[in-house]
């Protein structure tokens, strides 16, 4: 099942983002809850009634300082941004990332034009390339981002 996250998520879906560490940024709960009041997708996946997955999406609009987003920001008139996306190491293979990118893709088709989001380079996630490019993402660009070297992708809707 895939919802709306609540306030009553944002512990599990930040154990979730600390545990997913490097792979995502580790983020305070006020950002979280920031994410919930204003992001224009931040949605769960639930397995057995808990959150096993989460992804949160920024329209171009959005206030925030993130350099990738305003990597996208400086190229792109418009596009549907993936600021951080996870699922539970015992949740995997369950198609729980699969479903959440559908749904944000379900969620922006005729609202915006493109999906954006980065993938790490250095340090390698071969795992998360190949599952972006099985989604239809394309790399349009590099950025070092705090010691990291990470690919700039785009999917065209």
């Amino acid at each position: 099942m895939i919802r709306n996250a609540d306030s009553g998520d944002l512990e599990a879906v930040l154990a979730l983002n600390e545990a997913s560490v490097p792979q995502v940024n580790s983020v305070p709960l006020a950002q979280l809850e920031k994410f919930r009041r204003e992001a224009a997708y931040f949605r769960v996946a639930l397995v057995d009634g808990a959150v096993a997955a989460y992804l949160v999406g920024l329209a171009p609009d959005a206030d925030y300082g993130s350099l990738n987003f305003r990597w996208f920001k400086a190229r792109y008139d418009d596009f549907a941004y993936i600021d951080r996306v996870a699922v539970a190491e015992a949740a995997r293979r369950l198609g729980l990332g699969s479903a959440l990118y559908e749904d944000f893709e379900q969620h922006f088709t005729g609202r915006a034009p493109r999906l954006a989001c980065e993938v790490n380079l250095r340090p390698p996630n071969a795992a998360s390339m190949a599952f972006h490019r099985r989604h239809g993402f394309v790399q349009v660009g590099e950025q070092p981002v705090d010691g990291k070297i990470v690919a700039m992708m785009i999917k065209e809707l």
